[in-house]
């Protein structure tokens, strides 16, 4: 033993999130799983593969043993595509990544003005033809700033022009926007738990808001992140300004500003809600041992990922917490403060970051190794 105080009832519960551009979360659970056992052949391991409502928020969540459903769609850019959502005994997991985000646009290709968050709305309306009474909606990594118009539009929104015509996709479209008609929203959704689930809290509109902290990643120049910004707060003067700075309203190019004023949603941090639907609190009640990570841990990491959701609660229990990572930017005091005892990095076995993620797997399964006899022997 190097590190930390080891049992022979030691119990891994490993709870880490994807290593995005290398692994998902279930095969990092996977690889640490394959570590320990190399040095700990017997030691009894629980996979728990977390999300924090972005991408892979429905891989965990079939992970965790909800069902898989998929439903054609349509997608950022109008094209078809098959999207995914998760049910299980009445909850179901919807990730507007899924039908809308931007891993769904042709590499190189954007279109900050006109994508669109109609899939999502048709994924929503999908869970509820599957009989979902509650809904966790996770949001984030969207390729649209339209303010989940398109979304609400798919529910049966009508966002009308002065002709009295529909106006155009995306946040360019809502210029032209002069009335809004939510009487024909799906009247199922008034029955439903609609739970927003994100990891960002920003206002709609304004510097901190969807489109210029979010409208670059996109593709948005200046002047389109201009033209966004007083798109969203004409949609806002429309529909209702006094959700515009709630918590979670700036969500993925404003789609969580559409939920909350004309779907009923709640806001919670994303980690939050996943961790209770995943089932992590029975899971931590078994481990000793915790190990959370991403792939990089850095200082957003402290902002609502899912390594410090993981770390908060396995601290509230008294239970030790270890990350992996494929970069660390955060110092060991950082780290103590957020609940984390000790991080290990791929960087350190591999210190070229483009070969440390072409070759995540077996570093990370050695990284494990070294977790194994520091902590386990």
């Amino acid at each position: 033993m190097t590190d930390g105080a080891v049992t022979e009832t030691a119990r891994v519960l490993v709870a880490a999130d994807k290593f995005k551009g290398s692994l998902t979360a279930v095969q990092v659970a996977e690889r640490v799983t394959a570590g320990l056992r190399r040095v700990v052949p017997d030691v009894r391991v629980e996979a728990l593969p977390v999300a924090d409502g972005g991408d892979g928020t429905v891989a965990a969540a079939v992970a965790a043993g909800f069902e898989r459903r998929e439903v054609r769609v349509t997608g950022p850019l109008g094209e078809q595509l098959t999207a995914a959502f998760a049910l299980r005994d009445g909850t179901a997991v919807v990730e507007m990544a899924e039908a809308s985000g931007l891993q769904h646009l042709p590499a190189g290709v954007f279109a900050p003005l006109t994508a669109t968050t109609y899939g999502s709305g048709e994924l929503l309306r999908a869970a509820l033809d599957a009989g979902a009474r509650t809904i966790v909606f996770g949001v984030g990594g969207s390729a649209s700033t339209d303010g989940g118009a398109g979304m609400l539009a798919a529910l049966g929104a009508r966002f009308l022009d002065a002709a009295g015509e529909p106006v155009g996709p995306g946040g360019g479209g809502l210029r032209d926007l002069v009335s809004a008609d939510l009487g024909g929203l799906d009247p199922r959704l008034a029955d439903v738990d609609l739970v927003l689930a994100s990891d960002v809290d920003n206002p709609l509109t304004g510097p901190k808001g969807a489109a210029a902290v979010y409208g670059p990643q996109k593709g948005a120049t200046e002047a389109d992140v201009a033209t966004l910004d007083a798109a969203l707060a004409h949609y806002a003067s429309v529909l209702g300004p006094e959700l515009a700075d709630a918590p979670g309203a700036g969500a993925a190019g404003g789609i969580g500003y559409g939920a909350l004023i004309a779907l009923g949603a709640s806001f919670r941090p994303g980690i939050e809600v996943m961790l209770d639907v995943l089932g992590f609190g029975p899971a931590l009640e078994r481990a000793t041992l915790v190990i959370t990570g991403e792939g990089s841990l850095d200082e957003q990491t402290l902002h609502g990922k899912a390594p410090a959701g993981v770390a908060a609660a396995a601290r509230a229990k008294n239970i030790e917490v270890i990350a992996v990572c494929g970069r660390l930017a955060l110092p060991p005091e950082v780290l103590g403060r957020a609940g984390i005892r000790r991080a290990y990095a791929l960087t350190d076995l591999e210190p070229d970051p483009a070969r440390s993620m072409a070759e995540a797997g077996p570093l990370l399964e050695r990284v494990a190794e070294k977790i194994a006899r520091d902590f386990l022997t």
